[in-house]
């Protein structure tokens, strides 16, 4: 009972992970769709705002406060994590989706490049930046895309970076206590940015319900399950593990966007999910081999 508890647990965190990186991609797609209503400043405040009261009331972080030298961490990832979403919604109005993810990557694979210390996990490294220059527009395909959405996406991903390395720093409080702070920092942040728009949606049930469901998808569920992962996993495996994303927003572009998919495209996608499942595997092994080193 205890072996199959203890490999459950183990499992866990690579679920979490899964459910985050579905959830906020199906969400995206929901807010490239509220752009032209509320642009992409606008959607950014909705989905922080809504997303901040959804967790406070269901956590109330206020009835336990973190202690003092826990705040410098929370605030920082809550800043990180408005500028964050913020640039990235708006390289998304510039930029397809898949694209967009691919760029944001950089910050991850750079966390995994820097923390790592095995060779396996640079084998897998490497594999993900053959995937994801494969799904970068290069040659010809690049003069058809704005510039200011790429720097958008790449500034979007040195937050992401920066979130990885925060995000396990907070963790350490609590999941949900860390989940609720950062967000309620997150939405004070944007909030100057996009309220004048977001304001105009107040009277709009309709848009009302589809920032409801973008602050569920895109922060609620996604946030919540990586300060679960971020606990129990290596940042460096994290951020290898979180290279599914500009896979799943591919294909989220294709089905929900209509943004297709080419042969190279596919290619690339089969690259980076063959480096996600060796990182996950290679992380199980160096587990059970430490488990019958410490128990012969």
């Amino acid at each position: 009972m205890d072996r199959q508890t203890d490999r459950m647990a183990r499992i866990l965190p690579f679920a979490a992970v899964t459910l985050s990186i579905l959830s906020v991609q199906v969400g995206a797609t929901f807010a490239k769709r509220l752009f032209p209503l509320v642009g992409a400043q606008g959607t950014t405040t909705l989905r922080q705002v809504l997303s901040a009261l959804i967790l406070l009331a269901l956590f109330r972080p206020w009835r336990k406060l973190p202690p003092r030298p826990a705040w410098p961490a929370l605030f920082g990832l809550g800043v990180v994590l408005g500028v964050m979403n913020l640039v990235f919604y708006m390289s998304l109005a510039r930029i397809p989706l898949g694209i967009a993810v691919a760029v944001e990557f950089v910050g991850p694979l750079a966390v995994a490049t820097f923390t790592s210390r095995h060779w396996t996990d640079l084998l897998w490294v490497g594999t993900v930046i053959v995937g994801l220059l494969m799904l970068l527009p290069l040659g010809e395909a690049s003069h058809s895309l704005d510039i200011t959405g790429l720097a958008l996406a790449l500034g979007a991903g040195v937050c992401w970076g920066l979130y990885i390395i925060l995000g396990r720093r907070a963790s350490a409080i609590g999941t949900t206590q860390a989940t609720a702070i950062a967000m309620t920092i997150a939405a004070l942040t944007v909030l100057p940015a996009g309220a004048s728009s977001a304001i105009q949606a107040l009277g709009q049930p309709s848009i009302l319900l589809n920032a409801l469901a973008i602050a569920v998808l895109s922060s609620a569920i996604p946030y919540t399950c990586e300060m679960f992962a971020l606990g129990r996993i290596p940042v460096r495996v994290f951020g290898i593990l979180m290279s599914l994303e500009p896979v799943v927003a591919a294909i989220a572009g294709f089905v929900f966007l209509h943004e297709a998919l080419t042969i190279r495209q596919i290619v690339a996608i089969a690259a980076v999910v063959t480096a996600s499942l060796g990182t996950a595997m290679t992380m199980q092994n160096q587990e059970e081999v430490r488990d019958l080193q410490d128990h012969p």
